[in-house]
Order: C-alpha cells, then structure tokens, then sequence
C-alpha cells in the first residue's frame, strides 16, 4: 500500500467504511498514522472492527485535534446538505477529503491520467488501461472503477495511474494535477448533490483545475457543455487541449466519421481504424469513448499500431451493452449501467429493432432525449417505480407493457421478440435509463439478475462473440 507517513501529525478521520474507506483506513495505519474510523451502518462498523480498524463516534470527539476528515464520495458534504460529520469536521476546521487525495500527495511525482464525464467514463478508463497494457506501457486502473486508489501497486517511473473520476470524487481531491485530463460528454446528472447544473459542470472541469502547459486535456466536442470547456480551456492556453468527437470532423483532435477513427491532432487528417470491427464499441457513443482513448494513449506514448490492436481486442465491460445470450438468434443486452435517459438514448441508438426493458427510480420526467430513437421501439416493457412515468412520457405508437418487475419483463419480451424474429432481426435490451435502488441494490444487481433470468429461458442458447463482455 501507498506510504501515507506524512499524516502522522495528527490523527485522520474515516467516515463512510466501505470498501474505500476500509483501504484508506489499513493504508493510513500500516503507515503509522492515528485513525478515527466510523459509519452510521452498525454492520459496517462490525467489519472494521473485525479488520482491526479502530471506531471512534465523530458525532461525539474532539475534532480540534483532527487536521484531514476523508469522507467516503458516496456522502454529501455541500448539497442537498452535508452530513451531520461533515458539516462538524468543517466546523472545526478541518479539511474534508477524498482516498484520492491522500495518493496525490504522497505520490506527487508519479503520472496521472484521468478520465471523467456523464456517461461512458468507466468504458474509456478500461479501454485506455487495456491500451497502455498491450503497448507495454504500466499502468494502475482505479478509482471510481475497480480497486480504491490506495490498494494500487506503485507505478513504475514510466508508467501511469490511470483513474475514473466521478463528480463526486473530483469535488474532494483539491491537489489532482493529471498529466493527462480526459472530458467525455456532460448530461444532467446527480444535480441535487451539485446544487444545480451550474454546480455539476464545476465538479466535471475540476479535473483541469491544476494542469500547466506539460499538461493535456482531452474534451469531447459532441454536446454544448463540454464544448463551451473546450473553448475556455483552449483561449487560456494553460496546457495542451485536444478535441474528440463520435460523429463531426475536427482539426487538431481524434474523431471518428461513419464508424471510421481518424487522428488530425498534428494537422494531417488520418484513418485509423473502422471502429465496426472493435466489436465491444458498438454505437456512436462508444466512438466517442474510443477516440477519447486513442487521444489520452497516444498522449502517453504508445504506438499506433498497438492502440489499434487494443481497440480491437478490448473485452469491453459488465452491465455497459453486454451481450450475455443470444437465445434462439435474439439477442439480449445488459446495458443495466444506464441510469438515466441520456445512457438509454446511446444504446437505443445501436440497434434498429428493440424490446426495451426499462424502468426503475426514475432520476428525469421526460424521455424528450430519447427523440427520433423511440422508432426503434417494438415494445417498452417498463418495470419499478417509473413505470407510470414512462408510460405516459412515450410516445402513443410505442406500445408499452406495465411488467411492474424484471423477471416478467425477460419473459414478456422474450415471447415478443420470438413472433417479431421470425421477420425482423430484434434485440431485447435492458436499458432501464433509470436508478436501481427501488427493487436492487445497485445497477450491478440489476445486471446479474438480468443475465441470469435470461441464461435460465428455455431454447437454443449461443455463446455471445468473444469479447462482448
């Protein structure tokens, strides 16, 4: 683990004991530093316990003595209001941090690469590892994907960390100074713990915040907040800028035309690859993720033929349009990591026939952005506590189905999608554009039992195309 010695000073306080919070916790001790852990959930703190943390109530302490408070990203410390801990430690005066901030500070002189947007962020962050591991190039993938910042093996002087950055995250680590920046797209989302979108897009631009001119960011071009970034990035000229796009041709950037990748960032507009043939990016919005890592990658040095040969072996992931089954030649997608209806509209863009399973805590009354998409629509089979929501928000030539939940959505769609085959290639496709937390635990729940329900139907099932998950 990450030497964090230089807090010996005084004691950190841990709240929110999670899997990151337990990291921060052992790495902080195993380094000699005094922690304060605690959470409001009794189980959680039984584990700590069993891991050897120490408890301590923050509710009831003498926070005059605490200098760091690092708060799990999951808790709110400005909007809607901050937690009680929170609002007590900055009462104090103490600073309210995130893991990620520990590891900038320690490490100071590794490089970092990070990656942040609505939607797409997870996908480019392993897409870009999965780069950097086939040119050669070393390299810790973490964060807001896989393992706490400060589990991670140290890099090597070469090498990067290479993060997904959530708002959340980006708002407590105040010293992030990324070598390389990545800005994929800005949807509204999470806007009750921003105060607004004027507050989320401030939380998104943070990952810019401390670039110098050796620096570069690397913004998408494809939605007008972004953009608006990349023209105030772009006149200050504090660091090297470059544009991506999925779908418009641009000077200076990586952009992808009609499937096709092409790099202009040196003037001299290039084809690279036919993006058809990655066949875990499929859609125009994985385009954009894939030219966003083609540009973070050849800014950290690897070779072109390498990054080709890594866009086309990339196993893509979990729950983000994962192709589990194909049952009697339909096939069913997981895309349960689309909780809201920007992510919905990406996928629904894929695919020309569609039973849509959809549905959940809804985060947005309107389905205005699916638009023109809701034509690909055989059946909306609508499930959770959006049902009546999306009901009336589609259109009345999409007929609609209240499953009410998931297990009679699969079936439903399956008997639906088994009349249209016969005429029609169709896609039953979970893409809830919805929050998971009404019947799951998590939109990775949600994913699971989804492939089970859909791996115990009864026919003729094939194995999905090697790399679809």
């Amino acid at each position: 683990m990450t030497d964090l010695s230089q807090f010996k000073n005084a004691p950190v306080a841990i709240f929110g004991l999670g899997r990151t919070g337990l990291t921060a916790s052992q790495a902080l001790m195993d380094s000699g530093v005094e922690v304060w852990a605690w959470d409001d959930n009794p189980d959680a703190r039984r584990q700590a316990e069993a891991a050897q943390v120490p408890l301590t109530d923050l509710y009831n302490c003498r926070w005059e003595q605490v200098q760091t408070l690092v708060l799990s990203p999951g808790i709110p410390h400005t909007h809607p209001e901050p937690h009680p801990v929170a609002h007590l430690a900055r009462k104090s005066g103490c600073e309210v941090v995130g893991d990620i901030e520990l590891l900038f500070r320690a490490v100071p002189s590794a490089s970092y690469l990070g990656v942040t947007g609505t939607n797409g962020k997870s996908t480019t962050t392993a897409l870009i590892g999965h780069i950097l591991q086939r040119a050669g190039i070393d390299n810790r993938v973490g964060g807001n994907i896989g393992s706490p910042v400060l589990a991670l093996d140290s890099v090597s002087k070469d090498g990067f960390y290479v993060f997904e950055m959530s708002s959340y995250q980006l708002e407590l680590t105040p010293s992030a100074d990324f070598d390389i920046a990545v800005l994929i797209n800005i949807s509204a989302d999470h806007l009750d713990r921003h105060g607004g979108m004027a507050g989320y897009i401030n939380a998104k631009q943070q990952i810019f915040a401390n670039q110098t001119e050796s620096a570069t960011a690397i913004v998408g071009i494809d939605d007008e907040d972004s953009r608006k970034i990349f023209d105030t990035l772009k006149a200050k000229g504090d660091q090297r800028v470059i544009p991506i796009s999925g779908n418009t041709a641009l000077d200076g950037g990586v952009y992808v035309l009609d499937g096709t990748l092409f790099d202009s960032i040196n003037g001299r507009h290039q084809a690279v690859l036919d993006l058809r043939t990655a066949a875990a990016l499929p859609g125009v919005h994985n385009w954009q993720n894939a030219a966003a890592a083609y540009a973070a990658t050849k800014s950290a040095g690897a070779d072109t033929d390498y990054i080709i040969e890594g866009l086309k072996s990339y196993p893509g992931l979990p729950h983000r349009q994962e192709l589990v089954a194909i049952v009697d030649g339909i096939s069913f997608v997981n895309d349960s990591k689309a909780t809201n209806v920007d992510a919905a509209a990406r996928a629904l863009a894929c695919y020309d026939m569609i039973c849509w399973i959809a549905g959940g805590q809804t985060k947005e009354d309107s389905l205005d952005g699916l638009g023109s998409l809701t034509d690909r629509i055989a059946t909306a089979y609508l499930i959770g506590e959006a049902t009546d929501v999306f009901a009336s928000a589609l259109p009345k030539s999409v007929a609609v189905d209240r499953c009410g939940t998931l297990d009679v959505a699969v079936q439903r769609a399956h008997a639906h999608a088994l009349q249209e085959s016969k005429n029609n290639k169709i896609v039953v496709l979970l893409s809830p554009a919805c929050a998971s937390f009404d019947q799951f635990k998590n939109f990775e729940d949600r994913g699971e039992v989804f492939r089970r329900l859909v791996e115990a139907l009864p026919g003729k099932h094939e194995r999905p195309y090697e790399g679809a998950h």
